[in-house]
């Protein structure tokens, strides 16, 4: 670009990608793997460098001055952002609910877990307006305590005293969340192109709310969870009901937990909703440079706590919004409520007949009072019989309600942790909850060259081996850090009986394993990986590499009783592409599939492409389908997947309802089958770059380390317990 196009008034940058139109590949070309999605936490994003540990800068953590200052903060009103009733506490409750309420159960994506509430398209849902405010209070104690806190933990933590300092006793709270440090591009948020579509975007029947789509758990785009003023804006308490249910269910929670947590969510604070929505500016990641990161601004705002904006709703739920009591039920069982409009025009319902001294007080102004309300699920909390049970056994016992509502609000701001083996901090509980999927220390004293030299001697195929060993761990996802191989629960409901696991062939290894774990006082989850590690260590043996796979002992086996079944049902695959399988034909293609599976267990694309051309030659796949292994040398770690998927002597044919099949250009033979989850590899640019590396004549060396490297990576992925502090 030379100057005339700058005196021109032509920009001399470019804009939106990396082409002179200014479209990305993406744009150019939308069918093509995304695999971004891989790389996405890289190490250069943080700004706190590669060795940096939060872990350790935790141990430097006045937790008791933190808490006092938080103590302070919730109190002190800022003229720029002035609170209700001189109290922050709703609203920091407000943020750490709606930071930790975008967990879904399916995926285990979302959460509180990583601070990712600070970036689009979170940082900007309509449901969150307003919590720009909110984090930008918390700065000042975020600026103090420096990276001795994490961004994610203050969130949450805020939250929780703020209920301590209005008089809740709280469960107890765990430190150990790190932040991302950039918006989280795996994350499908729903098919809509518009914030709070129709409900029926997401629904194959409304009226059935369990065809709500997975793994989506929130009804529109850009809430939480239900619309407040009912099934697509329509007050119906009846129908929100169904709706709050299975919402709720998706993240986790059954329906006392659920009561609960309505109840006690709005047992303090109020909802916003004195104004016009229509003058409200744009959301922060859409605001002018000038707003200086904040949104939805108020023209009509006069400073006062009154005219606030952020829901449309207006009003209190209590009459005193800054005390943790019972106020609520007394209130929503006292009265009897009608529908009724807020100043914004929101749907909402008013007590009829209400006494004057039930009336909370003006959030600014302590010499008025206003009309509490009621949304449509608080109605749903009196309208429907299972809800309205709860709520009476609440009413009747205080004290069993407020230690209900603290173990709901424990686990909705944990349940994307993980394992207790995660959590840090003075104040962590030392009761194990079933949601946590506790599992027993193992034993580390016994003599592992002998368990390995058991089972080499068992009879057990390096397919047997490697493929059991796979299953139990590949069920990780590091989106909430549950499943892996630790407590070796695919021995056990419902694990044992899913398909992919092969329950017959899985059922035969496990008679082998199991007795060498007991002679030798190994757990059978340090068998189940010993073997796999045998079978790679035999594998790598066949192609002439002499490897030793690390391993760490000390796995425990869980129990029956140790296992939450029904929330395990969430960790079954459909697919996994590593075991070239899929259940049945999904709209969704098998490489994309593959793609979920390998972001879920935090693999590279380099280590999903090493591993996927480990797997097929050591013959895995489900069922001992021949398709993608491209080897006449099944079981030996060889680099024959890549080297013949890059082969030019081989066409690639589809076949009209058959796998693919790779044939010799002069004979026209079929020498191999194949899948889309084998074929992208050489199809895909990307991938091919990294196939092309091991099938180069040097590459047999590198591709063995780095399987042997990859698998430990996946076998040890949940063990939190070796996690250096």
């Amino acid at each position: 670009m030379d100057g005339n196009d700058i005196r021109a008034g032509k920009c001399p940058v470019m804009h939106g990608g990396l082409t002179a139109s200014g479209k990305s590949n993406t744009a150019w070309w939308p069918k093509s793997l995304a695999l971004d999605i891989l790389h996405q936490h890289d190490s250069k994003t943080n700004p706190l460098g590669q060795g940096f540990s939060y872990r350790k800068a935790l141990k430097s953590l006045d937790v008791e001055a933190l808490k006092k200052d938080m103590h302070a903060l919730l109190t002190d009103s800022q003229d720029w952002w002035p609170a209700d009733w001189g109290h922050y506490g709703g609203l920091m409750i407000r943020l750490a609910w709606h930071s930790a309420g975008s967990y879904r159960l399916a995926d285990g994506r979302g959460g509180g877990g990583t601070g990712n509430i600070r970036f689009a398209p979170l940082n900007s849902w309509p449901d969150n307006a307003s919590l720009d405010k909110a984090r930008r209070l918390l700065w000042p104690l975020k600026k103090k305590y420096g990276n001795a806190v994490s961004w994610a933990d203050l969130i949450i933590l805020a939250g929780t005293i703020a209920y301590e300092n209005m008089g809740l006793k709280t469960f107890g709270f765990g430190f150990g969340r790190e932040d991302i440090w950039h918006p989280e591009k795996d994350v499908y948020w729903g098919s809509e192109q518009e914030w709070l579509a129709p409900s029926e975007n997401r629904y194959e029947d409304l009226a059935n709310p369990s065809t709500l789509e997975n793994p989506l758990a929130a009804v529109h785009m850009g809430l939480i969870y239900v619309n407040p003023e009912g099934v697509n804006g329509q007050p119906d308490p009846a129908r929100t009901a169904l709706h709050v249910r299975e919402t709720f269910a998706r993240m986790a929670m059954d329906d006392e937990e659920t009561a609960a947590l309505t109840c006690g969510g709005h047992t303090v604070g109020k909802a916003h909703g004195n104004g016009d929505a229509s003058v409200i500016g744009a959301a922060p990641e859409g605001a002018d440079l000038e707003a200086g990161g904040f949104g939805w601004a108020n023209p009509n705002g006069k400073g006062t706590a009154t005219t606030a904006f952020t829901s449309g709703i207006e009003g209190a739920w209590t009459t005193n919004p800054t005390k943790w009591d019972m106020g609520y039920f007394e209130l929503l069982f006292g009265y009897e409520w009608e529908l009724s409009k807020s100043p914004a025009g929101a749907n909402q319902w008013v007590p009829v007949g209400i006494r004057p001294e039930h009336m909370p007080v003006d959030s600014t102004d302590p010499t008025q009072r206003r009309m509490p309300i009621m949304t449509d699920a608080d109605m749903a909390m009196k309208v429907d019989p299972i809800y309205n049970a709860i709520c009476q056994k609440f009413m009747a016992d205080p004290a069993y309600f407020s230690e209900t509502f603290a173990r709901a609000w424990f686990k909705l701001t944990h349940r994307d942790m993980g394992p207790k083996a995660r959590y840090i901090g003075p104040d962590v509980p030392a009761e194990d909850l079933i949601w946590q999927d506790p599992v027993p220390a193992g034993n580390t004293g016994y003599d592992v060259a002998a368990v390995k030299a058991r089972i080499a001697a068992s009879g057990l195929s390096v397919s047997d081996m490697v493929t059991t060993a796979w299953d139990s761990a590949r069920t990780f996802r590091q989106s909430d850090m549950r499943g892996g191989a630790n407590g070796a629960r695919i021995r056990l409901a419902p694990q044992k009986d899913w398909e992919g696991n092969e329950p017959a062939r899985l059922a035969r290894v496990l008679s082998v394993l199991e007795p060498i774990a007991a002679a030798t006082g190994a757990s059978v989850a340090d068998v189940i990986v010993l073997a796999g590690n045998v079978g790679v260590e035999q594998a790598a043996k066949a192609a002439g590499f002499d490897v030793t796979v690390p391993f760490a002992p000390g796995r425990g086996d869980a129990t029956d009783a140790m296992t939450d079944a029904a929330s395990f049902d969430v960790l079954e695959p459909v697919a996994d592409g590593f075991r070239n399988w899929v259940k049945k034909d999904y709209a969704v293609s098998p490489e994309e599939m593959l793609l979920d599976r390998a972001q879920l267990m935090g693999l590279t694309a380099v280590e999903m492409t090493c591993l996927v051309g480990g797997m097929r030659v050591i013959g895995t796949n489900h069922g001992g389908s021949a398709h993608g292994v491209f080897t006449d040398r099944v079981g030996a770690l060889t680099t024959d997947f890549f080297t013949n998927l890059t082969d030019m002597s081989l066409s690639w044919h589809k076949v009209e309802g058959q796998p693919y099949e790779l044939r010799d250009r002069k004979t026209g033979a079929a020498r191999f089958t194949a899948t889309r989850a084998d074929l992208v590899f050489g199809s895909n640019s990307i991938l091919r770059a990294y196939a092309e590396v091991y099938a180069q004549d040097d590459g047999a060396g590198k591709f063995v380390q780095d399987f042997v490297a990859v698998w430990a990576k996946v076998m040890n992925a949940d063990r939190f317990d070796l996690i250096a502090d």
